[in-house]
């Protein structure tokens, strides 16, 4: 099975573009946040995807945490995928499909330690992706993603192994582990966002060996 790859923290058209141009299958466009890169405003998420090909998901990363604003929130976007990035508080999953039948779901985890494990596969029944990542959510300051750390792939290969739904792994991956990542998780998917980028900017260089590494 060929491995997804999502490129995150899209800022513009041409970096769309320039993200499928080598490979990406789904691209991260990151609305408000209360911490971490690429945060572009709902205009700019609705601009990129507008011209995204239907054949590339577009993943909206909302930090809401109540149905009825993520509803609200994915209606000034119209992407094809909602991520949602932090724990859903208010309403349910079920709200949020029967508002938007034909929108995708991705829950984000944040994988600290062996109880997210349980916590993962529980959600795993509501959504149609999870989506593993470094951040930690339960800072002051929230850290819901865009860390560039790698976390302990131990535990995503359970999540992986016992999830009812397709799993990307995020968090710090780049060219150099990007294939000790597929080999010990086994991922549907691959998603990142500064493993790409010099000085915050796409750079082909980087996409380049990041796919050739992928998918050799």
């Amino acid at each position: 099975m060929t491995t997804r790859v999502k490129i995150c923290c899209i800022s513009s058209t041409d970096e769309a573009k320039m993200a499928i141009s080598y490979g990406a299958s789904a691209l991260g466009l990151v609305a408000n946040m209360p911490s971490g890169p690429g945060v572009i405003s709902d205009e700019m998420i609705l601009s990129i995807a507008k011209i995204v090909p239907p054949s590339v998901s577009t993943f909206m990363l909302t930090s809401e945490t109540s149905a009825e604003q993520i509803i609200t929130h994915h209606k000034r976007t119209l992407t094809n995928t909602i991520q949602i990035v932090d724990e859903l508080k208010e309403g349910t999953y079920e709200a949020i499909r029967k508002a938007l039948p034909a929108i995708k779901i991705v829950q984000v985890i944040h994988v600290i330690d062996e109880k997210t494990i349980d916590e993962a596969v529980k959600l795993s029944t509501f959504v149609d992706a999870l989506l593993l990542d470094s951040g930690n959510p339960n800072l002051a300051i929230k850290e819901l993603g865009g860390t560039g750390r790698v976390h302990n792939w131990a535990l995503s290969k359970k999540i992986v192994e016992q999830s009812k739904v397709p799993v990307f792994l995020a968090g710090g991956l780049t060219a150099d582990n990007v294939r000790q990542a597929i080999e010990e998780v086994q991922p549907f998917g691959l998603d990142l966002c500064s493993g790409v980028r010099t000085d915050k900017k796409l750079d082909p260089y980087k996409l380049e060996k990041f796919f050739e590494n992928v998918f050799k």
